[in-house]
């Protein structure tokens, strides 16, 4: 389906992928079903805008893939392959919302965006936010540049570094808890407040190449596992150890404050880096950098155990980042593990600080970033 409201001076591409902005009643709950056309449908264009829908796959995002993500992201590059195409919005559910824009933005080499958005309320309610929420992904994808990979929900523009869905049903859905938005858009104007900060971009790892979207089974793309195990009070390292024992090849460890566990999960951390397994250390806390503070399992003796501090990414995103280095190191974890920490410290640390230009909070209008189209 294409549709051109006045002009078409602006080509965007909309690859929809299921979630609650696609998902109607099945008689005991909501579930992804609707195309990409039909929620196109829903959403009035920007002055200026063409749309084409591609149709990735239509599933609730709890149910989202390593293969999917990589599916998608390779039907990214395709797309940009295409020097026609001015920007893309991905429609995708919340649930793994964050862990998708996160993967494409470490991928993102281009000048063009990413914009993902979706819905709290289902598909066709009269209440229904996935319309708007189309409609500023698309304003937005149609203005702006060299800003990576955006989420847009609710009139708020994020970056995807850092920001996860920190409500459950509300409709202003998605935050970073640590950072502020990037920006926000409303009554045709995109407003942009700040460069997000973002390391440089990895290629397009070869899995990408040849993942079909949800694939199990002895033909799937074998993928690198990578378990996310959460220190709780009375907390032991059996959880780590079955995710070593399972063939974890790496390991997101949800610690308490800034990043503490006790001295048997420190070791346990000893033991499975000894083993070629790369671990992350991140915190349930919602907000707030990790730091190197207590020792007696805290943060001190897990980095001397040769976890790496995630900063201020959580357990999703972390999780993300640890698959990609296993993607470009080798996915059988074979490649050289100094390396593979290293580009693992990359992803985990990002850039040092902000664009020192945008840093004051001064902000650009959308006629101004388009400038730099």
């Amino acid at each position: 389906m294409k549709r051109t409201n006045d002009g078409g001076a602006r080509r965007i591409v909309v690859i929809s992928t299921g979630g609650t902005i696609a998902s109607r009643w099945q008689g005991t709950g909501y579930a992804a079903d609707a195309s990409g056309d039909d929620v196109l449908a829903t959403a009035p264009l920007p002055e200026g805008v063409t749309v084409e829908v591609v149709d990735l796959f239509n599933v609730n995002s709890s149910r989202m893939t390593s293969a999917h993500q990589l599916a998608l992201l390779r039907t990214v590059h395709e797309t940009f392959a295409d020097p026609g195409v001015d920007g893309i919005v991905v429609t995708h559910g919340t649930d793994t919302l964050e862990e998708t824009a996160f993967l494409l933005d470490l991928h993102h080499t281009d000048a063009r965006p990413v914009v993902l958005t979706g819905a709290q309320r289902p598909f066709g309610t009269g209440d229904g936010d996935g319309p708007g929420n189309l409609y500023d992904a698309l304003q937005v994808a149609a203005s702006v540049r060299d800003l990576g990979v955006l989420v847009v929900f609710d009139g708020r523009v994020h970056a995807a570094r850092g920001t996860v869905k920190s409500q459950t049903l509300a409709a202003d859905a998605f935050s970073d808890p640590s950072a502020e938005r990037l920006g926000r858009v409303g009554f045709s104007r995109v407003d942009i407040e700040r460069q997000p900060e973002r390391p440089a971009a990895l290629p397009l790892p070869a899995a990408a190449r040849t993942a079909a979207p949800g694939a199990t089974g002895p033909d799937a793309t074998p993928l690198p596992r990578v378990d996310i195990v959460t220190h709780h009070s009375d907390g032991d390292p059996f959880l780590l150890n079955a995710a070593v024992a399972a063939g974890a090849r790496g390991i997101v460890l949800v610690a308490t404050g800034a990043g503490n566990a006790t001295p048997e999960i420190a070791a346990a951390v000893a033991d499975a880096v000894a083993q070629g397994v790369l671990v992350a250390v991140t915190t349930r806390v919602p907000a707030g950098p990790l730091a190197e503070i207590y020792t007696g399992g805290g943060a001190v003796d897990l980095v001397a155990a040769g976890a790496l501090l995630t900063g201020t990414l959580r357990a999703g995103q972390a999780r993300i980042a640890l698959l990609s280095t296993l993607l470009a190191e080798g996915a059988a974890g074979a490649g050289d593990p100094a390396r593979s920490t290293a580009l693992l410290r990359r992803l985990l640390e990002g850039p040092v600080r902000d664009e020192p230009a945008l840093a004051t909070g001064h902000s650009r209008s959308a006629s101004a970033v388009a400038a730099r189209v």
